[in-house]
């Protein structure tokens, strides 16, 4: 078990957001995705260690948009099928923020490994 030298935020999807997932291929009835379903897909963002409520919220108001942007891109890669205004106060209707002191890592076997994330990494994720 080692300790990371980070804090995280669990970015978890709203039924706004889930909303918006199924008005990008309408479908009928059972073929909906449901808030249960997008919530199996949370992203976990490692980010600086943060030792206040105030830090914590200047950074993610700092980082929101980048954060916003990876979420919407997860589910539909034509940015003209994205919302047309992506600020702040989209960001607070489509996605719940829960945030975590330290991130541990459970994994005594693998080493950690640091990747920069591009499309084709998410796209190779995704088909796996």
């Amino acid at each position: 078990m080692k300790l990371l030298n980070r804090s995280a935020l669990s970015v978890k999807p709203t039924q706004l957001f889930v909303d918006w997932i199924n008005s990008l291929e309408p479908t009928v009835g059972d073929d909906d995705l449901t808030l249960e379903d997008v919530d199996r897909e949370n992203t976990v963002y490692l980010i600086p260690e943060m030792d206040s409520p105030e830090a914590l919220e200047g950074f993610v108001r700092e980082r929101y948009l980048e954060i916003l942007e990876s979420e919407l891109q997860a589910w539909e890669e034509d940015r003209r099928q994205w919302p047309e205004t992506l600020d702040w106060a989209l960001f607070q209707r489509f996605v719940h923020v829960e945030h975590s002191y330290l991130a541990v890592d459970l994994d005594d076997e693998a080493p950690l490994e640091v990747a920069e994330i591009d499309d084709d990494l998410l796209l190779e994720h995704e088909q796996d």
